[in-house]
């Protein structure tokens, strides 16, 4: 029995929390954790258990009397360390145990008591992990050296991302100074492909998965009010209204000008009829302090009914306690983000999850419809694979050199090589790349050592370089000496006009841009502020999917009557086609135009609008729609289309042509920037760009036409 193999003090916190049971994921993580010398990823379902699953074994299978820390705990998010502490805390209470958080902003005490100390276990994030390397290496070897565990919360957050490339990197580095290897434990509810999971940890063949399939009940409803991008229809408010009132709700939207656009109108449509006072915003632009206030009340409180208007700051495992319903506005870019916002609703045992999805185009329904049919079909959008991440092998580079004070150029290369991020970069290329910062100044060479150069120094003794991803430049938001949040520089910043930003209403009074801080007062009516941000990246099998439900007759009956209808509607416009297939694609031939419509996913549709600009074929690209809009005749757009992949012979030459006359393309990878050119192309065609799967579509569909079948 699982109960039985855990160490007494383990087993007394379970008898003290009065547990009948342990759950399947935790009675299956016990059994192996301790029995093996395996990594594994433990995936099952939001609220399953997984944080004990990890921490119960664990804390039973090491001897704490051994000097320095034995566990690290790494999470994407701030919130969530100071969340899960208080569960592993309590839980290490019973051994005696000391846990300390290490962020930017844990106490200064705590991390001093450590460095004296060593022990316990660290609760950390990829960028202060990154900051000690950089800034306490002496200290880094004292903390770790005797590390038995590294546990990875929503790993998932971090496979196929640049800032997985790094955090993979940053383990990499531990395995080396430690004396023996220690064991990876990834949690997560949300895993797309369990073989780059396993690859993740750098040890493939030595890393299990502990999948539980135990579902949990979902209720869902579709409901559609036609409105447009720029304002949401007043009747979807009202409905949406009626429907949250009386519970504990979280609402998802799509952006952060939609999340206050909607907490400040429900608060208006509340205040005027008596109606509760507890409509809250809660994303990266508001501040901190009002954002722990937000989580703090909605935790603790157990009677009064609120809804927290949030983007993916509340997507993540932070407890906020009861959520009785969620909310999606439009349709999510994945469906594992679809899947975290689910889960977090009827988080109890036997309680049953409510969503509720309010579309306002038919493009949006359809993408809903996608991405819920496949997640009730068990499957998951698979991450972004990032085959050779060069600009984060400059970002290690300078993070290495910077961290031993200079260093032999030969080393260099041999740890960058070794390391199990950069295993698909060849020698040759690490070398290049290493040439180049050496000629742009990053580093200096003296002998054959290496040390940070003059420019290098600009970049590395800044903040902002632990981060791999881009932040933006925001200006602070105040009222009377009180930091409300921070919006980015626009048209919009200006005094006298009105804002929303932490579900309230502002107007400007005084901006000053030398201090980017801008001077706010209460007002009665604003608009939502301007957030910039990159597109989401959709998966083609969710176009796909949407493809599919447009040729099929299937009724969902979690549709409401517009819903429906507007199902119809869209189904109807594409019936004048005999789509037979998956791979046939449509093209409405309008009466001075085409339009294409490529039903695939975002990064082919970037590949597909830069081969037909090299074909010569104008067109604007609907990214939302995956329509092409063409001023040409159906037979001239079929004959260059079937020509069109002798374009790709010039790619490269116009790639680099692209490069030079819009440098911002570069901007989705904050080190991207310092590569040599070649390599500049090499990341685009591997993180922007899917020629592959370009090339792929192009011979495999067949063009369909409204003339032709009609």
């Amino acid at each position: 029995m699982s109960f039985e193999l855990l160490s007494e003090p383990i087993r007394k916190y379970i008898r003290d929390k009065r547990w009948e049971e342990l759950r399947p994921i935790q009675a299956a993580a016990i059994n192996r954790i301790l029995g093996t010398q395996d990594n594994y990823i433990l995936a099952s379902r939001t609220a399953s258990g997984k944080t004990e699953a990890a921490f119960l074994p664990i804390l039973s299978k090491i001897d704490f009397t051994n000097r320095g820390v034995q566990v690290l705990y790494i999470s994407p998010l701030i919130a969530l360390i100071n969340d899960q502490f208080l569960r592993i805390e309590e839980l290490c209470n019973y051994l005696d145990l000391p846990v300390t958080k290490w962020h930017g902003e844990a106490s200064i005490g705590g991390k001093n008591r450590l460095l004296k100390d060593p022990e316990g276990i660290v609760l950390i994030t990829p960028e202060s992990l990154e900051a000690m390397f950089v800034n306490k290496p002496f200290n880094v070897n004292q903390l770790f050296s005797a590390l038995q565990f590294v546990v990875i919360d929503e790993i998932h957050s971090f496979i196929g991302s640049v800032r997985g490339i790094q955090l993979k990197s940053l383990l990499s580095r531990l395995q080396k100074i430690n004396k023996t290897p220690f064991r990876i434990i990834g949690l997560s509810a949300t895993i797309g492909d369990y073989e780059e999971a396993k690859r993740f940890t750098g040890n493939e063949d030595g890393t299990k998965v502990l999948l539980d399939k135990t579902a949990k009940e979902i209720e869902v409803q579709f409901r559609y009010f036609e409105g447009d991008k720029d304002e949401l229809p007043l009747d979807l408010l009202k409905n949406l209204y009626l429907e949250t009132k009386d519970n504990k709700v979280l609402l998802f939207p799509n952006s952060r000008g939609r999340a206050e656009e909607v907490a400040v109108k429900l608060k208006k449509i509340s205040e005027k009829v008596s109606g509760h006072k507890n409509y809250f915003s809660h994303h990266s632009s508001v501040d901190k302090e009002l954002r722990e206030y937000v989580e703090y009340f909605a935790k603790n409180n157990q009677r009064q009914n609120f809804l927290i208007s949030c983007t993916s700051t509340l997507e993540l495992g932070i407890d906020i306690g009861s959520v009785d319903e969620v909310v999606q506005i439009d349709a999510t870019h994945s469906i594992a983000s679809l899947i975290q916002r689910v889960g977090r609703s009827g988080r109890k045992e036997g309680q049953k999850s409510y969503l509720f999805l309010y579309a306002t185009n038919t493009w949006s329904l359809l993408q809903s419809l996608a991405c819920w049919t496949l997640y009730k079909e068990g499957y998951i959008d698979p991450p972004e694979i990032i085959s050779k991440p060069y600009d984060i092998l400059v970002h290690q580079a300078l993070s290495i050199v910077k961290g031993h004070s200079g260093i032999v150029l030969e080393n260099l290369k041999t740890q960058l090589k070794s390391n199990v991020a950069f295993t698909s970069i060849q020698e040759e290329e690490i070398h290049e790349i290493l040439d180049f910062l050496i000629e742009i100044d990053f580093l200096e060479k003296i002998r054959g050592e290496v040390i940070i150069g003059i420019e290098g120094e600009k970049i590395v003794n800044n903040r902002d370089f632990y981060s791999v991803f881009k932040t933006e430049e925001n200006f602070k938001v105040i009222n009377q000496g009180i930091t409300i949040g921070e919006v980015p520089f626009s048209l919009q910043i200006r005094e006298d006009e009105n804002i929303l930003l932490a579900a309230k209403i502002w107007k400007i009074k005084y901006v000053d841009e030398k201090a980017k801080r801008i001077e706010v007062i209460k007002a009665k009516d604003g608009r939502k502020p301007l957030f910039f941000g990159s597109a989401a990246v959709v998966h083609p099998r969710i176009r796909q999917r949407m493809l599919e439900i447009v040729c099929s007759t299937e009724p969902f009956e979690f549709l409401d009557v517009k819903a429906s209808d507007a199902l119809k509607d869209i189904r109807s416009e594409f019936a004048v086609f005999q789509l037979h297939s998956i791979t046939d694609r449509p093209v409405f031939v309008r009466e001075k135009h085409i339009e294409f419509y490529s039903f695939t996913g975002t990064k082919i549709n970037r590949a597909l609008s830069f081969i037909f600009k090299v074909a010569g074929i104008d067109h604007i690209l609907d990214e939302r729609n995956t329509v092409f809009d063409m001023q040409l005749g159906f037979d001239d757009f079929q004959s260059k289309f079937t020509q069109i992949l002798s374009s790709l012979n010039n790619i490269d030459p116009c790639l680099e042509k692209l490069i030079d006359s819009n440098p911002a393309l570069l901007d989705f990878s904050k080190w991207g920037r310092y590569l040599p050119v070649k390599y500049k192309l090499k990341l685009l065609k591997d993180q922007f760009f899917d020629f592959e799967g370009a090339c792929h579509l192009i011979k495999a569909i067949q063009i369909v036409s409204n003339e032709t079948t009609g």
